[in-house]
């Protein structure tokens, strides 16, 4: 079965930085485009950057352009964020995507709190 499995959340202060991973497994991951989203308590989930299943093109949230980079290693069936200059206002749950038609999943999420 399809499984997500992110790590690399934690607290760091304003102007730090986090990788995030999300290790896959149950699909053929070299065919399917990525996608990280955010949650920050009381509010909608937010489409934070999207890679193709080569990872030749990337997109981002306006809010993370220039700080955010997405990446991925298809040999190892990993998708990476790299989070630098953090702020306060990207304190969520970080969560994977894979849409897998007629299906999107997802991972279990990782929290991650930028604070002082």
């Amino acid at each position: 079965q399809v499984q997500l499995v992110e790590s690399g959340g934690g607290l760091v202060q304003p102007g730090g930085s986090l990788r995030l991973s999300c290790v896959t497994s149950g699909f053929t991951f070299g065919n399917v485009a990525m996608r990280w989203y955010r949650q920050a308590p009381g509010k909608e989930r937010e489409l934070v950057a999207t890679i193709t299943n080569g990872g030749g093109s990337t997109t981002y949230a306006d809010s993370v352009k220039g700080r955010f980079t997405i990446s991925r290693d298809n040999g190892k069936n990993t998708v990476y964020l790299q989070m630098n200059s953090l702020k306060p206002e990207d304190t969520a749950v970080y969560y994977c995507n894979a849409r897998i038609w007629p299906t999107g999943y997802w991972g279990q999420g990782t929290q991650v709190t930028v604070s002082s």
